[in-house]
């Protein structure tokens, strides 16, 4: 079954290693893509989708979203992706052509004219998501599915740190409206599997030895982000985040491992979560929470079999 995609990305580098994979499926079509403020501005986000799906000779309907979350201001994370989002290659990235409407309004149209067709990937901020619940409540529930990277799954093993989960962080007012919202089923990537799915020395080497636009391009654009990661484990190695979360809304069996329950955005004063109200252990917390649908929260994963899934699909 071919899977019809909507992807809602605030595009840096793992959001256009994502586009590359999603366009190298076989049973994967990308039917729309809105752009949202994160891993760069808004403005350098729909820069890039246009030059990747150029790379890509895709056509396919474009909206720009939001460039500031609902309350507060954007943090943009240039120290990560380079300034531009792709790694400050020097690339020629004009404006595509767009639809006029906003990303909210594209979320909504596109699941309006096909109902229980699509599936929606957000790699980014929630902002567009949160927009366009307002306009419609139900939205959720005209998607397939709904898949996105961010939150940090259920509460830790007391010791155990995670990486900052900087999709919720970013807009968590709009999170708090997406798992919220009534759906026909909303799965959550965290950066709790996420982080710990390496595209190591190995895989990248294989890309590197590739002679073809879309392996050369997912290495050139590798370097900035290497040079951050290597200082988190002291290696040029880097987490495949954005590219795991559509590894499994094409693939489930990826997923080893999930919980389904109520998820809430909470914050501890320094960073915002979207947690599972669930301890390591299955039990609830020790505290009142917001009762809230179900979501399916991804706990493992198959990490050696869709990291070797990527880097075939990226070299092929």
């Amino acid at each position: 079954m071919v899977r019809s995609i909507v992807v809602d990305t605030d595009t840096g580098i793992d959001d256009a290693h994502t586009l590359l994979y999603l366009a190298g499926r076989p049973d994967a079509e990308i039917v729309g893509i809105t752009s949202v403020f994160g891993n760069c501005t808004e403005e350098d986000a729909v820069r890039n989708i246009g030059h990747v799906t150029g790379l890509l000779g895709l056509d396919v309907p474009i909206a720009r979203g939001a460039a500031e979350p609902l309350a507060g201001v954007a943090h943009i994370a240039g120290y990560v992706h380079g300034k531009d989002g792709l790694g400050d290659r020097g690339y020629e990235r004009p404006l595509p052509e767009v639809t006029g409407e906003s990303g909210a309004e594209l979320l909504v149209r596109l699941a309006h004219e096909r109902p229980g067709e699509l599936d929606l990937l957000a790699l980014g901020p929630l902002t567009n998501l949160g927009l366009a619940l307002r306009l419609d409540p139900d939205l959720f529930t005209r998607y397939r599915s709904v898949v996105l990277m961010g939150g940090s799954g259920p509460y830790a093993r007391p010791g155990t740190l995670l990486m900052v989960d900087a999709n919720i962080d970013n807009d968590p007012v709009a999170a708090r409206a997406v798992f919220a919202a009534p759906r026909e089923r909303l799965v959550m990537v965290g950066v709790n599997v996420t982080a710990g799915t390496i595209l190591d020395e190995r895989a990248i080497a294989a890309l590197r030895a590739t002679d073809t636009p879309t392996a050369r391009f997912a290495t050139e654009i590798l370097e900035s982000y290497l040079d951050f990661y290597q200082h988190e484990w002291g290696r040029r190695i880097i987490p495949l985040h954005d590219p795991l979360a559509a590894g499994i809304l094409l693939d489930p069996g990826f997923a080893t491992a999930a919980v389904d329950g109520p998820v809430n955005v909470v914050g501890n004063g320094f960073q915002t979560r979207a947690r599972l109200m669930r301890t390591h252990d299955g039990l609830p917390p020790s505290f009142a929470y917001e009762p809230a649908p179900d979501t399916h929260v991804i706990t493992e994963v198959d990490t050696a079999r869709f990291v070797a899934d990527f880097v075939e699909v990226i070299t092929r």
